[in-house]
């Protein structure tokens, strides 16, 4: 099943927007008002020379601390290489401000594989003369070394960890300082699937690694082995329990595909058909 990565990022942005301005954005952290926050509902524009649709990712509205007038930061989050992002943003940008007609802080973020100098403008000029140059802010996650964020207790750094530069031969490393991140943030458990589950979309191990994982864990200092041996196993139980669900509603798809009734699988489980049409639909 592909990966709906703006999704992902949406989500995990969304929960955590003050500590990711915080993290990328110092600056601008020290003048935007946090305790005024809303999250706009989706904004749909359409390219009528392209034909085509396309969804803004993140609109937030806020304040600046000590001014009562509202900006709008916008989020984009690139999971390919669009040599027309630069464009499509500044589109994004006009269409939001005539809509809202207040400051607009967009910003791209751009979370593919590859390395490459991105650029953070839009230039219109002729001959005689610029008519326009729009800038907006970026964050370009694999440029950034993971080893410099392992120290912080900024819950999005440790989820973003998986999007930043490391080498093959890192990623048990990788995900052995994550887990001590995770333990040390003491999130509730909803923040910690999230973060769990963005980290492990993107960073996969092979049994051979999480064994390798499991010693290198055991040879940490006693307490905080501890508490990250207990992390991985819950998850690990976690991670069997959800494919034992899945093996599950599969099962019973093929036998919807083949002509079995709701109420004889509701007897095969031992569920309700209200339970059997939540599973399958799930």
């Amino acid at each position: 099943m592909a990966v709906d990565h703006d999704r992902l990022f949406k989500e995990l942005i969304q929960t955590f927007f003050e500590e990711f301005i915080l993290l990328f954005f110092p600056d601008m952290y020290e003048h935007i008002d946090f305790r005024h926050l809303s999250f706009l509902s989706e904004e749909l524009f359409t390219d009528v020379t392209a034909g085509e649709k396309y969804r803004v990712d993140l609109l937030v509205e806020t304040k600046l601390k000590g001014e009562n007038g509202l900006i709008i930061v916008h989020i984009e989050n690139q999971s390919y290489v669009q040599p027309s992002l630069p464009e499509r943003m500044f589109i994004y940008f006009s269409r939001l401000f005539e809509k809202y007609r207040t400051n607009i802080v967009p910003i791209a973020v751009f979370s593919y594989d590859a390395i490459r100098d991105e650029p953070s403008s839009f230039t219109l000029q002729l001959p005689f003369g610029n008519i326009l140059h729009f800038r907006f802010f970026t964050v370009e996650l694999r440029k950034q070394n993971w080893r410099n964020y392992i120290r912080s207790d900024n819950p999005i750094a440790a989820a973003l960890l998986s999007k930043m530069g490391y080498t093959e031969n890192e990623r048990i490393e990788l995900k052995k300082q994550f887990l001590r991140m995770l333990v040390r943030l003491e999130l509730d458990e909803a923040k910690q699937r999230l973060l769990m589950g963005f980290f492990e979309t993107y960073v996969k191990l092979s049994d051979e690694e999480e064994q390798r994982l499991r010693n290198e864990v055991n040879q940490m200092e006693t307490k905080e082995k501890e508490q990250v041996l207990e992390l991985l196993i819950s998850y690990e139980q976690k991670g069997k329990r959800e494919g034992a669900k899945q093996k599950e509603r599969e099962m019973m798809r093929k036998m919807i595909a083949k002509g079995m009734s709701i109420a004889d699988i509701a007897h095969i489980f031992d569920l309700t058909e209200e339970e059997v049409h939540k599973r399958v639909n799930d």
